[in-house]
């Protein structure tokens, strides 16, 4: 299949937007794997200071972090890898699959870092928060 404006490249045939996606999962891997040892190295830190119980907190939040923008960065990574070079139908389905899931492990850790969903607002109606009435 052949692009519209007669170039002549053929989908699939983008050596860049591999190369592209895949060091954009290297970001991610990388992202993921200093968000976890800068946590530890923090959290073990503060366990003298602020005490177990909120330096396992404050490692939990950092974690968390990194991996909500680890696995935004993989989606990223898919969605070039399939848009640009092979766009059938079961890589597309796969690719729905994966955001998903990707999707659904993101809410998770908005609600363990948070305490609420994505949706919810952030001051609950009554509470007397700023920007309530």
């Amino acid at each position: 299949m052949t692009a519209a404006n007669g170039t002549g490249v053929e989908i699939g045939d983008w050596p860049v937007a591999e190369e592209i996606s895949e060091w954009i999962e290297i970001v991610a891997i990388g992202v993921i794997s200093v968000a976890v040892v800068a946590a530890f190295v923090v959290g073990v830190g503060r366990v003298r200071t602020v005490g177990i119980a909120s330096a396992v907190e404050g490692t939990k939040q950092v974690v968390g972090r990194g991996l909500l923008l680890g696995l935004d960065l993989l989606i990223a990574a898919d969605v070039i890898r399939t848009v640009t070079l092979e766009p059938t139908l079961e890589n597309v389905a796969a690719l729905g699959l994966l955001v998903v899931v990707r999707t659904f492990l993101a809410w998770s850790l908005m609600v363990e870092l948070h305490g609420r969903w994505p949706w919810q607002r952030t001051d609950p109606v009554g509470s007397g928060g700023p920007g309530v009435k």
